[in-house]
C-alpha cells in the first residue's frame, strides 16, 4: 500500500515483520486472529497524517514474521517478549498501544508486565479479566459453551487446519471475516462445518472489497492458520505461567471499545467483564468503556474513520 514501509527486525530471537508509516510519537498496533498487519491499514495512513509513527507488526506465527514450530512457543510471555524486542529495535522507549482481539489480550499483558514501556492503551473487543485461580481458561470456555466452541475446537494441533484446508482457505477467511455471529462462535465437526461455511452465500460488506479479501487469502495461503491457532493452544500454559501476577492490576491509562454485535459482547459470562465498574477494579486508570452501535468484531475495518478518531482523541491527552 502507498507510503507504507516494510522491514524485518530481530526481536526475542526471531524475525518480526513490521509495516510502518509516518514520523513522530510511536503508536503500536497489535492485530488478532485471523489477521495480520494489514487489518490496521486504515489506521497506519490516518496516524501518519496526524503526525505519528504508526507501526503494525505481524505477531509471531502470522504474516511474514517467523512461526516457531513448537506449539508451546506462543504464550503471553513469548509474544510480549517479541514486542519489547521490537520497541528496542526501532528505538522506541515508551509508546501508545492499540490492540484488537488477540492483540488486545497481548496488550493487556504487555501493560501488566512492562507498564514502563506504555504511554496509554486503547483496546478493542477483549476485556481484561483477572486470573481465575481455580479454573483453566479452556475448561472455563468448555463449561460455558461446550466442545464445539471455537476455542475448544482450536485445541488439537492440526485438526481444524485440516478441516479448513478441505473447505478452502479463501472460503474460511471470507466466513471468519464477514459472518461471525453476534454471540458465541460454534464450529461443528466434519460435514456440518462445511455446510455452515459453504451453504449460505456471503456477500462482502461495504468495508471489505474483493481485493482486500484477496490480500488476506494470499497471505494465509502462504502461512496457513497454525501460527495463529497456537495462541489458543497455549492459553492454559499462559494461565499457569502468570500465577505470580495473581491479583496484579493494569496500571496504564486505558480506554476500551467493543462492537455492539461483537461475539464476545454477546457471549454470556464474557460480556460481564466489559462492564466499566467491573473492569475498573482491575484497570484502575480505565477512563471509559464504549459500546459502538451496529458494529461487529472487526471494528477498525468496519468503521475505520470513526475508530481512528476515537484512538486519536484518547491519545492526544497524553
Amino acid at each position: 500500500m502507498e507510503g507504507i514501509e516494510h522491514r524485518t527486525v530481530r526481536a526475542n530471537g526471531i524475525n518480526i515483520h513490521l509495516a510502518e508509516k509516518g514520523e513522530g510519537p510511536v503508536v503500536l498496533f497489535l492485530h488478532g486472529f485471523p489477521e495480520f498487519w494489514y487489518s490496521w491499514r486504515h489506521q497506519l495512513h490516518a496516524f501518519a497524517s496526524l503526525g505519528y509513527r504508526a507501526v503494525a507488526p505481524d505477531l509471531r506465527g502470522y504474516g511474514d514474521s517467523d512461526a516457531p514450530a513448537d506449539v508451546n512457543s506462543y504464550t503471553y510471555f513469548h509474544v510480549v517478549g517479541d514486542i519489547i524486542g521490537v520497541l528496542d529495535a526501532i528505538g522506541a522507549d515508551k509508546v501508545f498501544v492499540v490492540g484488537h482481539d488477540w492483540g488486545a489480550l497481548i496488550a493487556w499483558y504487555l501493560c501488566l508486565f512492562r507498564p514502563d514501556r506504555v504511554k496509554a492503551l486503547l483496546n478493542f473487543g477483549v476485556a481484561f479479566s483477572p486470573r481465575d485461580a481455580m479454573n483453566k481458561p479452556v475448561e472455563t470456555f468448555r463449561a460455558l459453551f461446550g466442545d464445539e466452541c471455537h476455542i475448544c475446537r482450536f485445541q488439537e494441533p492440526g485438526a481444524i487446519e485440516n478441516e479448513f484446508a478441505e473447505i478452502g482457505i479463501d472460503k474460511v477467511l471470507k466466513y471468519l471475516l464477514t459472518s461471525l455471529p453476534a454471540g458465541p462462535l460454534y464450529l461443528p465437526r466434519g460435514k456440518a462445518l462445511r455446510e455452515q461455511i459453504l451453504d449460505i452465500p456471503i456477500t462482502l460488506p461495504s468495508w471489505l472489497s474483493e481485493d482486500e479479501l484477496k490480500c488476506y487469502v494470499t497471505q494465509y495461503e502462504k502461512t496457513g492458520f497454525t501460527g495463529g491457532l497456537n495462541y489458543y493452544r497455549d492459553m492454559d500454559l499462559s494461565w499457569e505461567l502468570i500465577a505470580p501476577w495473581m491479583g496484579s492490576k493494569v496500571e496504564v491509562p486505558t480506554k476500551f471499545i467493543v462492537g455492539e454485535l461483537d461475539i464476545s459482547y454477546n457471549s454470556p459470562g464474557i460480556r460481564e467483564s466489559m462492564n466499566f465498574n467491573v473492569m475498573k477494579k482491575h484497570v484502575p486508570l480505565l477512563e471509559d468503556v464504549v459500546v459502538m452501535k451496529g458494529v461487529g468484531h472487526f471494528l477498525q475495518e468496519e468503521k475505520p474513520h470513526e475508530i481512528s478518531q476515537l484512538i486519536h482523541d484518547f491519545f492526544r491527552k497524553f
